[in-house]
């Protein structure tokens, strides 16, 4: 038996496993880094009077910046803080 002659059938069997893995990675992996990425980007642009909607589906105007919460106006005389990695998003200006 000639060792060398395995290591092409070696290789040939992790061509499945390698290409599963870069469409995983492509699908899946990738596009999640992307979405964090401009999560951040949303989250470190966000300023006083802009209005946002938390992961909790709070609705609110922001009215005070700090390194890392933000106090939102949600009605009237009604002020919370918050973490800033809870908002989930900016509401369009109408």
């Amino acid at each position: 038996m000639n060792p060398g002659a395995a290591q092409p059938n070696a290789i040939a069997s992790l061509m499945p496993i390698i290409f599963i893995f870069g469409i995983f990675y492509f699908l899946l992996i990738r596009p999640q880094q992307k979405k964090q990425k401009d999560q951040e980007k949303m989250i470190g642009e966000l300023k006083k009077n802009d209005e946002v909607v938390t992961n909790g589906g709070i609705h609110g105007t922001i009215v005070n910046v700090k390194d890392a919460t933000f106090t939102l106006r949600i009605d009237d005389n009604v002020k919370i803080e918050i973490n800033k990695n809870a908002v989930t998003y900016l509401k369009k200006n109408r």
